[in-house]
């Protein structure tokens, strides 16, 4: 039963609680933000063997859970209801992503949770919102993405299918960035009225706002959008990718023509400069950067144009962004280090605002601090005793 100590808080967000129902995914993306700017984040997993089932991720994956606190409760018991109850009753925020109307039938949804806490911000994370024809649909990452229009603006693969994103950036991007940001602006709010509110995050609609551009333009134009449309989207040379000699790629980014100018004559093609937006001579364009570029090595290029107002820059893998020196520079990857001495290399904590972490960071094993925050919550410890002899909480 006995979990991590408390983990210290600190930044922006300190002395702030947040409860957390999930487990992966845009919620759980949400809570590892508010935890890295100094949330007590607790994790809510249902009791072994009973409970709403949750996927369990790995233990490395969202950082380790380093900054939260874990508790198990069944919720689908009477006393265990009352239990979460406690807790909600004294935390600023609870977060969810059960299908729409889960919460309200194990009775732990909005109104439950306001009749105990009229300031919680109740955060409900859905895929497609909590109404409307695709409410019910189950989808992962990939398919909000599909329907925000974010796949139709990736080039096609030979096939005509659209490529899988190297990332979950409706996950991370258009679902927790969108709940965390929602998070603060409502506790800002909260400081002068008093009152929660129950924040509906829809992650199909943070795909659309990430795809803004494209689509205020056929808003605003009619015009149809699709892959090649304009420069971000592969219509001009100066914006593309380029195989280099041992198998490196860089990335050229130069869309202003100061830019490319610059490019062109590092790269000894300086009867290119006039032809930047010229929609005539653009394959011909493209084939002269490919061959130029297939000369030398990525890493050779990169010595040459990197720093010469290029916008040129090299494609790294994940093992070389492990072991970049400018990001280890940064204090992007830190140590850490569990109950049991186990240690693992993870990202830290780099987003604006964040503050520190000690050297190695704590981590939590693989109990919980479920009896210890109940009472901190107001239950009487002998109740306590009684709800883990019953298996209600663990």
């Amino acid at each position: 039963m006995a979990g991590s100590p408390p983990p210290v808080e600190a930044g922006p967000l300190a002395g702030t609680t947040v409860l957390d129902l999930s487990s992966v995914g845009p919620a759980s993306r949400c809570t590892r933000l508010l935890a890295d700017y100094g949330a007590r984040v607790v994790k809510v997993a249902p009791v072994p063997g009973r409970g709403p089932e949750q996927q369990t991720p790995p233990a490395w994956a969202y950082a380790a859970g380093r900054g939260t606190h874990r508790v198990q409760i069944d919720l689908r018991h009477p006393d265990g209801r009352r239990a979460f109850l406690a807790l909600a009753r004294v935390a600023d925020v609870v977060v969810e992503s059960f299908r729409p109307g889960v919460a309200d039938r194990l009775g732990i949804g909005y109104d439950a949770v306001r009749t105990e806490n009229r300031g919680v911000v109740y955060v409900s994370t859905t895929g497609y919102g909590a109404e409307g024809e695709r409410a019910g649909w189950a989808g992962h990452d990939l398919d909000y993405l599909a329907v925000g229009g974010y796949l139709s603006m990736c080039e096609p693969m030979a096939g005509g299918t659209a490529p899988l994103p190297g990332a979950t950036v409706a996950d991370a991007a258009a679902g927790g960035m969108q709940a965390a940001l929602a998070v603060c602006a409502a506790l800002l709010a909260r400081q002068g009225s008093g009152e929660g509110c129950h924040l509906q995050v829809s992650v199909a609609d943070g795909v659309l706002w990430l795809m803004s551009l494209a689509l205020e333009e056929h808003l605003a134009t009619g015009v149809p959008v699709r892959p090649g449309h304009d420069v971000l989207s592969g219509r001009y040379a100066c914006y593309a990718t380029y195989a280099t000699a041992g198998g490196g790629c860089v990335a050229v980014a130069a869309i202003e023509p100061k830019f490319f100018a610059n490019l062109c004559r590092s790269l000894g093609c300086e009867e290119w400069v006039d032809k930047q937006y010229d929609d005539d001579c653009q394959d011909e364009l493209r084939g002269a950067l490919a061959a130029l570029f297939a000369t030398r090595t990525r890493d050779a290029w990169v010595d040459v144009l990197a720093g010469a107002d290029t916008c040129v820059a090299p494609v790294l893998s994940i093992e070389e962004v492990s072991a970049d020196p400018a990001f280890a520079a940064a204090g992007a990857f830190v140590d850490a280090v569990d109950p049991s001495g186990r240690r693992l290399r993870q990202v830290g904590a780099l987003l604006a605002g964040m503050p520190s972490l000690p050297d190695p960071v704590p981590v939590p094993g693989d109990g919980t601090d479920t009896e210890h925050l109940l009472v901190e919550a107001g239950l009487p410890a002998g109740s306590v005793a009684e709800l883990v002899q019953a298996g209600v909480v663990a």
